[in-house]
């Protein structure tokens, strides 16, 4: 799937991407490190893998979207 980052803190490794649709979508150190990157800006695209979460899908993988 396909996103946008949104928010990105290089302390925590952590952030939020924003969905086609719109929907922010927060992400972990764990799923960003499983993407191998060492660094995201706000607007980049991104490919996000989901796994199941409680209320929401929760994001597994943040990589580049490369074209």
């Amino acid at each position: 799937m396909q996103a946008t980052a949104y928010t990105y803190d290089p302390a925590t490794r952590s952030g939020s991407v924003l969905l086609d649709d719109g929907t922010p979508l927060p992400f972990d150190a764990e799923a960003f490190d499983a993407g191998g990157l060492r660094l995201l800006r706000p607007g980049q695209r991104v490919r996000i893998e989901t796994g199941a979460g409680d209320e929401r899908p929760r994001i597994t993988l943040v990589t580049l979207q490369t074209f």
